[in-house]
């Protein structure tokens, strides 16, 4: 097992069961408000093995829905899934909860992460040349908190100063506190997968 050291890879089953156990969780729940339970053996066994994951949950129209994972493997990948899927849908702080008739609206994506890696840097300038653009998923911790953008988010804000600076803001910091000598900065890799690619919804 590595871990979560370097990127995994995933064949199309092992991501359709994921996506499909998404779906079956965030249906369940805000149908129902039910967890979805899976018995293990039932899970292909790669799924099994603790991997840090995020879901995120895109509306038609309308963009962002819902987004929250976790940084660190702290459990199996696929429970992780049902647990952030539930997280994504109902406990988003920039969201009100997913009601039940904007399901049908709603694309589940799903990412896996690596363990992030502290960037050493002495000066802003040495982070803006050391960030890798849609490769890096970033974690800023300044002294006001903390957040983090997937590595997806770099198709919405490519600009590294940008993406900096809406990381700041993202958890109430000043647009600029990325630049503070106190402030640290962790990178992480990730692969990402979506119902649209297989079309599942």
């Amino acid at each position: 097992q590595n871990q979560g050291k370097s990127i995994e890879k995933y064949n199309k089953k092992e991501k359709i069961f994921l996506l499909n156990l998404a779906r079956r969780t965030l249906t369940k729940y805000i149908n129902n408000n039910k967890k979805l339970t899976v018995k293990e053996k039932n899970v292909p066994e790669k799924l099994t093995q603790k991997r840090a994951c995020f879901v995120t949950l895109n509306k038609k129209n309308s963009g962002l829905r819902g987004c929250i994972g976790s940084l660190l493997p702290v459990e199996p990948l696929y429970k992780g899934v049902i647990n952030n899927t539930i997280n994504a849908a109902v406990n988003d702080p920039r969201f009100e909860p997913v009601k039940s008739n904007e399901l049908k609206d709603i694309e589940i994506e799903i990412s896996v992460l690596t363990l992030p890696q502290k960037l050493d840097y002495s000066t802003p300038e040495e982070l803006l040349n050391k960030l890798k653009p849609k490769i890096d998923g970033v974690i800023l911790i300044t002294r006001y908190g903390n957040s983090t953008y997937l590595p997806q988010v770099w198709e919405q804000i490519p600009d590294k100063k940008m993406f900096l600076s809406y990381l700041c803001r993202k958890h109430g910091a000043p647009m600029d506190a990325w630049k503070l000598p106190d402030t640290q900065v962790y990178v992480y890799h990730a692969i990402h997968f979506s119902e649209g690619e297989f079309g599942l919804h």
